[in-house]
């Protein structure tokens, strides 16, 4: 809406401290943000120019407001009025999204190695899980995943990595669209990616 849009202006401007663009230096003043574990995360998505509905991989080193409308956009609730389809592009676009978070080399694939990584961040506040429990996590679910996206595997097979089609596979049945969400518009706390 039109409210939400003058709220999110005032927070950029905030962030950029009056400036035109926000740099990743920019999001060290969201104090929700600090402690969350995948905080480089959700930062990183900000800039990727793959979230940015650009044409080009890589990364930006500032953003707009439109660019920052445009991230902000993953995150709005569903509206009552949507038909399905609108409904399916929209939650598309949610996990297009974490996708890219993940997807970190930016090769269309999510290899065990970037899950490894997401699970060790996301577990790392936890003082009584080593390193190589963690590990096994993300190999336990990288397995579930190769068996949900390919089925039975040959002793031969590897699994190269889950792709976005993959990804919609995993995630369905799994309501994305109210899990998925940014406590954005409040002008003392900000950023909460669940």
């Amino acid at each position: 809406t039109s409210e939400q849009i003058e709220h999110l202006h005032r927070r950029f401007k905030q962030l950029s401290r009056d400036q035109l663009t926000i740099r990743k230096e920019n999001f060290d003043s969201i104090p929700d943000l600090e402690f969350n574990p995948i905080r480089g995360k959700i930062v990183h998505a900000f800039f990727d120019k793959r979230n940015l509905r650009q044409e080009s991989d890589g990364l930006a080193d500032e953003i707009n407001f439109e660019d920052f409308l445009t991230i902000m956009s993953y995150f709005r609730p569903i509206e009552m009025n949507m038909d399905e389809e609108q409904l399916d592009r929209f939650r598309k676009e949610k996990l297009k999204f974490l996708f890219h978070m993940y997807d970190s080399d930016h090769d269309g694939k999510i290899t065990l190695q970037e899950y490894r990584n997401v699970v060790e961040e996301l577990l790392s506040g936890n003082p009584h899980l080593e390193k190589e429990s963690a590990r096994s996590i993300a190999d336990g679910a990288m397995l579930e995943a190769a068996s949900i996206c390919v089925g039975q595997m040959g002793p031969d097979q590897v699994y190269e990595g889950i792709t976005f089609d993959d990804f919609l596979k995993m995630w369905q049945g799994i309501d994305i669209e109210t899990k998925m969400h940014v406590r954005f518009l409040n002008m003392e706390t900000i950023a909460h990616c669940y």
